[in-house]
């Protein structure tokens, strides 16, 4: 059963700490071992860890187009409808993203500006095996394609099948993937990071994953870029006394059922709604085919909080900085300036987070674990990078080389003072 707490009792977050940091070491000493082994036999290690992690023996890891377009004709119809309408929310929201170059010109032949440059090869993460989510195709492959990325390359984890579930080969068709490879786990992440013989190497990864895949892609940070370390899921609902317990237990459950590790919280003013919601989740739990998942997730990581008043719930939510932040209450846009932390809002009574996660048009690829305090959505902004220029005809450099000089020697660099008055007096 879910617990519930006075706002000063709540547990320390270091109570589990030991334990986290002991899988955590373990898990990157198995990543470390993977990458060198793709870096090393490329191709090769990528088809035994399929065999070894998935069971399942790989011949070709490129999927062909031939696939992808099989896969868009063998959706169901209505289903069809559903995701080409989502992706277009999607792009619709993203578009509106893109950043412009810009130039400045001054007096006396002075030239400034910035360059919007898009990155040239991205890679995508997607899960696979034994789920299918068509949707985070959509979220990471769509901005990428709107901010002009030339390669958006796909990976994921075969199925027991030894393919790719066909929903996800059609989301990448429809969302403009260039290639897509079948591979999954750290070593796909190690695949796009170095290169192998049959996937290229990228300049970017994003997309979630396992603790495995989220290593993988923090040891290569630096070797490429990575949008974020994303940990379990989250989601922060709060809510005066007016809401439906059974809808506020659903919109728990909707994050809960996604992994034993996921957060699912109620913060509220309102003790009746507190105990309604408590007996909604144990109603609810066992109707869900994934009730094992959620009833660990509630036990373990869930919380009802109990505050004051609504104020004093937006600064807990605030402090928490979760995912997903729902609040439920009247006049949701009067509370909207007072959220500093969070990573997708959702406003008033008739607004699930699902809908964010499927249909909506903004991103669900979100920052986890309080990060939110100084991450944001996947955007259109992780696909691109910026260059600056500058331009003086010489009598602009003639009329500012002293003041430079005069810089450059305060922080003890004579050689830069000189490189900007050679071309002027001898030096």
């Amino acid at each position: 059963m879910i617990p519930i707490y006075e706002k000063d009792q709540l547990p320390s977050p270091e109570i589990l700490a030991r334990e986290e940091e002991e899988r955590k070491a373990e898990v990157s000493a198995a990543v470390s071992e993977i990458i060198a082994a793709v870096k090393a036999r490329g191709d090769e290690a990528l088809k035994g860890y399929a065999k070894r992690f998935d069971g399942v023996e790989v011949d070709r890891l490129e999927v062909s187009p031939q696939e992808l377009d099989a896969a868009v004709e063998g959706l169901d119809p209505e289903f069809r409808r559903v995701l080409e309408e989502a992706a277009e929310n999607i792009r619709d929201f993203h578009s509106r993203q893109v950043r412009q170059s810009f130039l400045v010109t001054r007096e006396e032949g002075v030239v400034l500006g910035q360059k919007v440059i898009p990155i040239q090869r991205v890679g995508l993460y997607i899960p696979g095996g034994t789920a299918a989510y068509p949707s985070s195709v959509l979220m990471n492959a769509i901005p990428a394609k709107i901010a002009g990325c030339p390669q958006v390359i796909m990976v994921s984890p075969p199925s027991r099948g030894g393919d790719i579930a066909p929903v996800i080969l059609a989301a990448a068709r429809i969302a403009g993937v260039d290639r897509v490879f079948c591979v999954g786990g750290a070593q796909a992440v190690a695949a796009l990071a170095y290169g192998t013989q049959s996937v290229p190497q990228v300049d970017k990864i994003v997309g979630p994953g396992n603790a495995y895949v989220a290593e993988a892609k923090r040891q290569v940070f630096g070797r490429v870029a990575i949008d974020m370390i994303a940990g379990p899921s989250e989601i922060l609902v709060v809510s005066d006394g007016k809401s439906d317990p059974a809808v506020v237990a659903a919109d728990l459950l909707s994050q809960a059922e996604h992994d034993k590790m996921a957060s699912a919280v109620l913060v509220t003013d309102s003790r009746e709604l507190a105990r309604a919601v408590s007996e909604e989740l144990e109603r609810q739990i066992p109707l869900l085919p994934r009730a094992e998942i959620a009833r660990t997730s509630i036990d373990r990581q869930g919380k009802i909080i109990l505050t004051d008043d609504l104020n004093d719930a937006i600064d807990m939510a605030n402090e928490l900085a979760p995912e997903h932040l729902e609040l439920c209450v009247d006049n949701p846009f009067d509370y909207l300036d007072k959220i500093l932390h969070a990573g997708s809002i959702f406003l008033g009574r008739s607004c699930p987070e699902a809908l964010g996660d499927y249909f909506a048009g903004p991103n669900h690829t979100l920052p986890t674990s309080g990060t939110a305090r100084f991450m944001s959505p996947l955007s259109v902004d992780d696909f691109v990078k910026r260059s600056q220029f500058t331009y003086y005809t010489p009598a602009a450099l003639r009329k500012v080389s002293g003041k430079v000089a005069r810089f450059a020697r305060q922080e003890g660099l004579e050689a830069h003072a000189r490189s900007a008055l050679s071309r002027f007096e001898q030096v």
